[in-house]
């Protein structure tokens, strides 16, 4: 009965793993422009403000009134400068407008160069998350295999439990393929 507790903690381990991996893939996809503008494409970047490296979301509202334009509103009207050239210093690509109250970025249509190249970033990013997957996969399969070493549970019952594995594995790949695929369509939408 150990045995058993030992490989379900095991099994759960790992799927806890593997959605993390999933959610930390989301969270690239999002940043990755697509021609419409996103919060999350700025949340991150991290302003200057009074020697202290602060999320520009903690200094400012972010709102999209349009589907290309993302408008920011510092909180403190001191702090845009500081804002602004965070922005400028970002891999955005794009130039802050600031009126002195508020900054707006407009994201420019993108050309189909970049969004194939867009596409192929996607997809080595995807790629790197599978492998991220695989791992997991590999370190939960050592464990078992030594759970079996040290506590001798049977060959066949081994062979279930990889299997288990092997399933989880193939769904959340499954999983990445899917959000992958739904990137790819969304950049590629004109």
């Amino acid at each position: 009965m150990n045995k058993e507790i030992g490989i379900d903690e095991i099994i759960a381990d790992s799927e806890s793993r593997m959605n993390k991996t999933i959610h930390a893939f989301e969270s690239e996809l999002v940043k990755i422009r697509t021609g419409r503008a996103s919060i999350a494409m700025i949340e991150d970047i991290k302003v200057d403000y009074y020697g202290a490296s602060t999320p520009i979301n903690q200094l400012a509202t972010l709102s999209t009134p349009e589907t290309r334009t993302i408008l920011i509103q510092p909180w403190d009207i001191s702090a845009i400068t500081d804002i602004e050239k965070a922005l400028l210093q970002s891999d955005l690509g794009v130039t802050p407008i600031n009126d002195g109250k508020i900054i707006r970025l407009v994201l420019p249509i993108l050309t189909e160069e970049r969004r194939k190249k867009l596409v192929k970033h996607c997809n080595k990013l995807a790629e790197d998350f599978r492998v991220s997957i695989r791992q997991i996969r590999k370190d939960i399969n050592h464990k078992i295999k030594e759970i079996e070493k040290e506590e001798k549970l049977p060959e066949d019952e081994t062979k279930k439990v990889l299997k288990q594995v092997q399933d989880l594995t193939d769904k959340f790949i499954s999983e990445i393929n899917s959000r992958f695929e739904n990137k790819e369509k969304e950049i590629l939408e004109f």
